[in-house]
């Protein structure tokens, strides 16, 4: 079975349930044993109890068919309960696993594939373990006990329940080969609908504000109508052959009846034989019915398994990595050329230069000239294809991500503030240090802003922040961004959203954290923010065409494009580190 194979992560977590699953194994035996209970009932009634007219005879049948009966409810009740106990320990040993599984893959897909898919695979895993379906596959080894019993009552019982178990067989691949294919396809067609469903949610203010719902609506329905074409072919078929399995159960126990009734007026049986007969072969063949009538909910797992174990194979489990000191900001890129996720050509293209500790630099370039590409890159959140990003002379990439994040700070363009408290946000959802949170929203300029919010820092934020606006997520991104002195600071954007006071704000937070030896890269393509940096870097075409000493540069584009200098108000008054910061190279 698919489940236990041990060349796969989730193999080799069900095989540490091996024994709860020989347990389930133990009690199919038994299960099965006292499912002969009713059948020799029936036998010992007609043949025993009709003859002899006994009630004794009656009452003692009935009552240890009782007791039996009730002792199958029980092992029944063990079975599910252990099987239960199964998928509740396979979700606590992968749970975490996927969940990073599926961190790393939305990360490395740069949202293109459905993030939380493994977590809804893992989920549909765990829920068939506890269904009914699974019994069937306990329950079919003891087919052999049924069949034997069979041609110990006559010969010719068990040839016919062999016959109908071979049909029933017959039915059961012809489910597979029919139905297998179509429901993988259909439940792709429907993962894929999903995640076009879900990329369309995520922006609905662009669907809603420019009519985009009809156009988005026709290709949602055409993923639905393929899906329903492949369901619903797929369930016909399937229902076909299930009520053909149905119908061909009854023939083969109407079968047994007759066939029953020829031994008896032979006087090859007796009638209560011929009436146990009857009944043991519907039971014979009920693991079959079971699975042919499950098959669906089997592809579907098998689906989910196969789903699941590739991407926990795409995405290993990460090496334990030896902690280094904190780093001081210390930035060195050698010849680094980075693929976005998904993408096919390099968008950074062979670049090297070094940032200092203590080094502030801006970083311009026109659209798509690879400047968010490089602020992820310098992050290692985005691996190079080739070349290197070294923090204090580690490869950044190598370096244990919980352990050197307290000493980098990111403000992406597009701000996520996560489900929780203002202060458990700042504070990256670590153990909340009120100092340093109230420290960091002071420094980022935010924090008479939070003190306005309802609740203050406690104000809890739903989903998607919806109680802020887009300059006040962005300022609590900052405060985000510098809480706990981090030594490395990448803000990209970080005034695209922001209002005079914010950008007030953020000039003084820039200011501060250079005054605090903080490593920091500006992007931006607004000329105020330069006014706080020291040094820039221009890209083009994932290229450095210039690089230096602010001054300098800016100089070099007046010169170059013929336009005046952008606007560096109040840059008379910042400390001069462009002789320290200006080791930036092309």
């Amino acid at each position: 079975m698919f489940l236990f194979d041990e060349g796969s992560e989730i193999g080799r977590a069900l095989k540490q349930c091996r024994r709860s699953f020989m347990a389930v194994g133990f009690f199919s035996l038994f299960t099965n044993v006292l499912l002969l209970v009713p059948s020799f009932y029936m036998l010992e009634v007609y043949d025993r109890v009709v003859s002899s007219r006994s009630v004794v005879t009656l009452t003692m049948l009935t009552l240890i068919m009782v007791i039996l009966m009730v002792t199958y409810g029980a092992l029944e009740w063990i079975r599910s309960r252990i099987l239960i106990r199964i998928s509740t320990r396979l979700e606590l040993l992968l749970s975490e696993r996927v969940f990073n599984a599926s961190f790393k893959r939305a990360l490395y897909s740069n949202g293109n594939a459905s993030s939380t898919q493994p977590m809804s695979d893992l989920s549909g895993l765990r829920q068939f373990l506890t269904g009914n379906g699974l019994f069937a596959f306990f329950d079919a080894p003891w087919m052999p006990i049924y069949i034997g019993i069979m041609f110990f009552f006559h010969p010719w019982f068990g040839v016919l329940t062999v016959f109908g178990a071979a049909v029933a067989l017959m039915l059961a691949f012809a489910n597979e080969k029919m139905t297998g294919s179509r429901l993988a396809e259909a439940n792709r067609e429907h993962a894929s609908a999903l995640s076009f469903a879900e990329k369309s949610l995520r922006n609905s203010e662009v669907v809603e504000s420019m009519g985009m719902l009809p156009n988005l609506l026709k290709g949602w329905k055409t993923f639905g109508y393929r899906v329903l074409a492949l369901q619903g072919r797929a369930s016909e078929l399937g229902g076909a052959i299930s009520n053909i399995s149905r119908t061909w159960r009854l023939l083969l126990q109407s079968f047994m009846l007759g066939l029953g009734a020829y031994l008896v007026i032979n006087n090859e049986v007796t009638p209560g034989v011929m009436t146990a007969a009857s009944l043991l072969t519907s039971r014979a063949l009920a693991p079959i019915d079971q699975m042919i009538a499950n098959w669906k909910g089997f592809i579907t797992a098998r689906g989910q398994y196969a789903r699941l174990n590739n991407v926990l194979q795409q995405i290993p489990i990460d090496p334990p990595r030896m902690p280094l000191p904190e780093p001081k900001g210390d930035l060195l890129v050698e010849q680094l050329v980075v693929t976005p996720p998904a993408g096919q050509l390099p968008v950074i293209r062979g670049i090297s230069f070094r940032a200092p500790p203590g080094a502030s630099v801006g970083v311009l370039g026109p659209s798509a000239s690879g400047k968010s590409t490089l602020a992820r890159a310098l992050l290692g959140v985005w691996p190079a294809q080739a070349g290197k990003v070294r923090l204090d002379g580690a490869d950044i990439t190598q370096l244990d991500r919980a352990a050197i994040g307290c000493s980098i700070g990111y403000l992406p363009q597009d701000i996520e503030l996560f489900e929780g408290s203002v202060a458990a946000n700042i504070a990256r959802f670590s153990e909340v240090d009120s100092q340093k949170v109230v420290a960091a929203a002071k420094l980022a300029g935010v924090h008479e802003m939070i003190l306005r919010l309802p609740q203050g820092y406690d104000t809890v934020l739903g989903a998607q922040a919806g109680v802020l606006s887009g300059g006040q997520r962005q300022r609590i991104g900052l405060a985000r961004a510098v809480y706990g002195d981090p030594k490395l600071v990448i803000l990209d954007e970080p005034n695209s959203n922001l209002d005079d006071v914010g950008e007030q704000a953020l000039g003084q937070a820039l200011l501060q954290l250079k005054r605090n030896g903080t490593t920091l890269f500006v992007v931006t393509h607004r000329a105020n923010v330069l006014a706080y940096v020291d040094n820039l870097l221009v890209l083009s075409e994932g290229q450095i065409s210039m690089s230096g000493p602010r001054d300098q540069v800016l100089a070099q584009l007046q010169a170059k494009h013929g336009v005046p200098s952008p606007s560096l108000a109040g840059s008379g008054s910042l400390p001069s580190k462009s002789g320290e910061a200006g080791e930036t190279r092309a």
